[in-house]
């Protein structure tokens, strides 16, 4: 054995020692004010308290998902559904209900009363294994004498009674402890995956979680295609539209002058020329926010070193994309203009004076990460500046992560399912 496994086998002993308190004193007490807070609800007294409770449960919950992340690698899947906060008697009554019909809170419940068992011993046995070479060779290097004086113990299966069996006992302890160095891993991985198992949603509440992620997303859709149309009205409207009805008007007037004052029908043509240039460029920015050229023909690469370029700051684009190999057109849109919000705001918002973008393509996701230098307090959720992203990636099951720490840097990171053709 090499010392990187000794060290991680040493090291699940001393995680699966920590995890014998979180199971015990975390698991049964929070299982047991749970138990009482539901026997106080036809009082009363438990609507009030077992949100409150059921909250400290979940929290418990989510903890032990990160260490088993952290630590085994095990990903543990959360599916709690949204819990009403409105204020007064109904509120409580409305939250207790809510909390009470959600699968995952009687989820949590069994594998606590998993967890104080089960979960005990399989956390238990780790630094157990390693401790019993200490205990073996104490017996054997004299704790013997008194106890044999006693009547012996018992060290598993040998009868401490002489020197011969307290050898035995030392031999079967460092046994056990060379096992310990093969299989701790193993065993603080076993731990957690019995939590896994317990704690993942069943395969109906995922589909129905899927079924109200689809609907939101799909209401999300639609009100920012309605809002998309809106604007684009709007600046017809306010933009080439005037500018056009202006140029009708002047080309009338210079109708009726061209024989009659020339001058003035040269001046008036000359003002119809900047208005359908104005015109122009106004319809062509109109285009470009609905879907760039530059997009549609070279693909979202160098689509974001254009957006990059236009910068007023020092802007790095790196890409790390197969050749010749495209998203689909909505895909593209999507991440272009979510980067371009997210560099908008890092110039205008953040006030960096540098940004970078990376783009990536891996186990079947489209990557963006997007970060600057500027003073950070970023966050992510509804009624916070990124929540237009969030919604625009939502229609593809794309998912949106940021770091922004007060002071920076930020780092925002997107993630949008898709294949490349």
């Amino acid at each position: 054995m090499n010392a990187a496994k000794a060290r991680d086998a040493l090291l699940a002993g001393v995680r699966g020692f920590a995890l014998i308190f979180v199971s015990l004193v975390g698991s049964i007490l929070l299982f047991t004010l749970t138990a009482v807070s539901l026997a106080l609800i036809p009082a009363g007294v438990g609507v009030f308290t077992t949100p409150l409770i059921i909250g400290r449960v979940r929290a418990h919950a989510d903890f032990r998902r990160e260490l088993a992340a952290r630590w085994s690698g095990v990903r543990i899947p959360s599916a709690y559904r949204p819990v009403p906060r409105r204020p007064g008697l109904g509120g409580w009554v409305g939250r207790c209900t809510t909390l009470l019909r959600d699968p995952a809170t009687w989820h949590d419940l069994r594998w606590m009363l998993a967890d104080m068992t089960a979960g005990f011993v399989t956390a238990l046995l780790p630094p157990v294994l390693l401790l019993y070479l200490g205990y073996g060779w104490v017996l054997a290097l004299g704790v013997w004498r008194p106890i044999a004086d006693a009547g012996g113990l018992w060290f598993l299966f040998v009868h401490v009674t002489s020197l011969r069996s307290a050898y035995a006992a030392a031999a079967l302890g460092t046994a056990l402890s060379v096992l310990g160095l093969f299989v701790n891993p193993a065993l603080l991985r076993g731990h957690f995956q019995l939590a896994q198992a317990l704690l993942s949603p069943s395969r109906e509440a995922e589909l129905a979680r899927r079924v109200d992620r689809l609907t939101e997303t799909r209401h999300d859709a639609v009100d920012t295609s309605a809002a998309e149309l809106r604007r684009i009205e709007r600046d017809l409207h306010d933009g080439a539209q005037a500018r056009l009805v202006a140029m009708g008007m002047n080309l009338g007037t210079i109708e009726a002058l061209v024989e009659t004052d020339p001058a003035k029908a040269k001046q008036l043509l000359a003002m119809a020329r900047a208005s359908s240039a104005e015109a122009l460029t106004e319809l062509r920015d109109l285009v470009r926010g609905i879907h760039p050229p530059v997009l549609a023909e070279r693909g979202l690469a160098d689509a974001v070193r254009a957006l990059a370029l236009r910068l007023p700051v020092p802007a790095e684009v790196s890409v790390d994309l197969p050749e010749r190999a495209r998203a689909e057109a909505p895909v593209e849109s999507a991440a272009y203009f979510a980067v371009s919000e997210l560099l908008t705001n890092a110039v205008k918002h953040a006030e960096a004076d540098s940004v970078w973008v990376d783009l990536s393509y891996a186990a079947g996701a489209l990557r963006v990460s997007v970060g600057d230098n500027g003073k950070g307090g970023a966050r992510a959720g509804a009624g916070s500046g990124l929540s237009g992203v969030e919604r625009r990636l939502g229609t593809f099951d794309g998912v949106l992560a940021v770091s922004s720490p007060a002071g920076g840097p930020t780092l925002v990171t997107m993630e949008i399912p898709c294949e490349l053709s």
